[in-house]
């Protein structure tokens, strides 16, 4: 009987111990990397702008497309718990990290862009410009007024000692599709600095 115990115990998931909500390193790490931010917009190195916004981007894009296309698909066929523990660990890591590296690329973007005279450019290569703003602001509302709050919304349910399964389950689904669509519209605005890159 005790073997039979052991034996389940080894098979099924024990739900791991819930990380904080909030880590004062998490909140360091994010101070740092907007120092540098700001260092970058107030020095005099055009390199090191540009370095800051491709860095904060190309991680933005890369952790959502991870997100959206390998975890979410992951966590639809793991157990609950399995699901619980993954969930206890990455919504408070990304509860700092993305709103950190969305601001940081938008903000040396924008700078970068005025430095480089984009804001000047005439008509018709003005509409790469516009396109690019309109992306970066379908991404933020996206980001503060969906991902944000849902990442709040599921981190509590699952500190509940009964967790609705359904209700996080159902968050999950149009969480990670919303994620998938952020990166899908990173894709595109990686398009437009391309295209700003090569010239018009």
């Amino acid at each position: 009987m005790t073997e039979i115990a052991q034996q389940s115990d080894a098979v099924s998931p024990r739900p791991a111990a819930v990380a904080s909500p909030l880590r004062w390193s998490y909140v360091a790490a994010a101070l740092a990397a907007l120092a540098a931010m700001v260092a970058a917009i107030l020095g005099n190195s055009l390199w090191l702008l540009n370095f800051v916004h491709v860095m904060a981007g190309v991680l933005w894009t890369g952790i959502d497309l991870f997100m959206g296309f390998v975890i979410g698909p992951v966590l639809r066929h793991v157990s609950f718990e399995t699901r619980r523990s993954m969930i206890a660990g990455i919504m408070p890591r990304t509860l700092i990290l993305m709103p950190t590296l969305s601001t940081i690329t938008s903000t040396a973007g924008w700078f970068l862009a005025v430095r480089l005279g984009f804001l000047d450019l005439g008509l018709p290569e003005f509409w790469w410009v516009i396109a690019a703003l309109s992306i970066v602001t379908v991404l933020t509302i996206q980001g503060l007024g969906y991902l944000l709050p849902t990442n709040l919304k599921l981190y509590f349910e699952i500190l509940k000692e009964r967790p609705d399964q359904d209700k996080i389950k159902g968050w999950m689904r149009t969480y990670v599709r919303v994620v998938a669509l952020q990166g899908c519209l990173q894709v595109a605005i990686v398009v437009v600095m391309a295209r700003f890159a090569t010239g018009f």
